[in-house]
C-alpha cells in the first residue's frame, strides 16, 4: 500500500509547524529540552516512531497540543 501525499509523517508535521513559527531546529530543541540531533533525526524521518515522551516535549516547545500536531 502506498502512502498518500496528504499523510505526512510526524517529522514532517513538526518541521512544518516549526517553520511556520519561524524557529530554527536548535531553538526548538532548546525549548523542548531535547538534543538537537534527536530533533534533526525526527524531522528527517531517520526516526520514524519517536517516543511519546519526546513528541510531548516537542509539542510543548511548539506551544501546541499533541492532538493539534497529529491532526494538522
Amino acid at each position: 500500500m502506498t502512502k498518500k501525499k496528504s499523510e505526512e509523517s510526524i517529522g514532517q508535521k513538526i518541521r512544518k509547524r516549526r517553520l511556520a513559527m519561524d524557529l530554527t531546529q536548535e531553538a526548538l530543541a532548546r525549548k523542548a529540552d531535547i538534543p538537537y540531533t534527536t530533533l534533526v533525526k525526527i524531522e528527517s524521518d531517520a526516526v520514524k516512531n519517536p517516543s511519546i515522551d519526546t513528541v510531548t516535549k516537542i509539542v510543548a516547545g511548539l506551544g501546541i497540543t499533541l492532538d493539534e500536531l497529529i491532526n494538522s
